[in-house]
């Protein structure tokens, strides 16, 4: 063979070679034409750390999804991020972009700003949440507006006080638009309610109505196909490797129920089919406060917080809850989550386009 033909050889093999990485490139490690692409195809939780407590989500109009957690002190200071925001462009890689507050609302005397709930109602963004301490006697939940998802919100002020309403431990907001009406659900512990709210979601009307019982928490309704399903959580979510926490579920043929689980015991006597909760042998402790979202290829998520039992605490001596991940199948009318508990090992991520 001449230099002539050992040269043709030589670049014979290098165009084969870029043709190989041209054609599994994309397929075995996601890059594009352009470099790396924003796609992740697989998750391994917890997706955001050190903590994302009592997490909100929703998918915005800019292609990200935007996640919202409880105030917490994640630095060596006392400054806490008042409900701290984190997006990303498929659920497995997400970013802090900030806070939703710049100042804590001043309607209520003392209190840290938790479990938000973010919707996109009447063409803007709306962010309930509690203001609550620890042990409070007459907690209360508030709204705040914006027009982007990554805020500033603009506080609007209470909705109501538990003494103004006549539940105990009134925080865990969750709205929902039902026949064009909006609702607020909430409750910790004495009760979970639901109630009519004012056209602009700003202010209640009417009286509460019951919907589960006093061992729930963290209320999360979606309808599926032709029921209503409601989850929510039981146990302690807060005693670090300690915290029972975990999430139960009840089916209803109306938003208003009477939610049922699977044996038939009704919520509002503390039933509830246990579809989430913590390995005795794993690394998650506690898992719980969900909520739900449905990705481009139309699989729901559960999107919960649960604490590492190897890493439990803040410096702060708060439980450390950061954010996991998981998929919901539909097996027979019902909710099922692969195993019953977190997932630890890498998983299929979310789809996106």
């Amino acid at each position: 063979m001449d230099s002539s033909e050992r040269r043709r050889d030589k670049i014979s093999s290098w165009l084969k070679c870029i043709l190989w990485i041209g054609c599994i490139c994309p397929v075995v490690i996601g890059c594009s034409a352009d470099g790396p692409s924003e796609e992740t195809s697989q998750y391994q939780n917890p997706v955001y750390e050190p903590v994302l407590a009592d997490p909100s989500i929703i998918k915005a109009d800019d292609g990200y999804y935007y996640a919202y957690g409880t105030e917490d002190a994640w630095g060596d200071d006392s400054e806490t991020k008042l409900v701290p925001i984190v997006r990303s462009k498929n659920m497995a890689d997400w970013e802090f972009i900030g806070e939703a507050f710049s100042e804590k609302p001043d309607w209520k005397g003392a209190g840290s700003i938790w479990a938000p709930d973010i919707q996109y109602y009447n063409d803007r963004y709306y962010l309930y949440y509690s203001l609550s301490i620890w042990g409070d006697s007459n907690p209360g939940i508030g709204v705040a507006v914006s027009d982007f998802p990554g805020g500033p919100f603009e506080d609007q002020g209470k909705l109501f006080t538990s003494e103004e309403v006549g539940v105990a431990n009134s925080i865990d907001p969750f709205f929902r638009v039902e026949d064009g009406t909006p609702y607020l659900v909430w409750g910790s512990f004495h009760g979970i309610y639901g109630v009519e709210l004012s056209e602009d979601g700003l202010s209640r009307i009417g009286e509460p109505f019951p919907i589960a019982g006093d061992a729930y928490e963290a209320p999360y309704i979606v309808k599926h196909e032709s029921s209503y399903y409601f989850f929510g959580s039981k146990g302690s979510c807060c005693e670090g490797a300690d915290s029972t926490y975990h999430v139960a579920v009840g089916r209803a043929d109306s938003f208003k129920g009477p939610y049922v689980d699977q044996e038939g015991k009704k919520l509002l006597d503390n039933g509830g089919t246990t579809i989430l909760s913590a390995d005795a042998n794993g690394r998650f402790a506690g898992p719980g406060h969900n909520a739900i979202i449905t990705d481009e290829a139309g699989q729901d998520w559960m999107v919960y917080h649960a604490i590492e039992k190897n890493d439990p605490l803040l410096w702060s001596g708060a439980s450390r809850r950061p954010l996991l991940i998981d998929p919901i199948r539909w097996e027979n009318g019902w909710p099922v989550m692969e195993g019953g508990k977190p997932s630890e090992q890498s998983q299929t991520a979310p789809e996106t386009n």
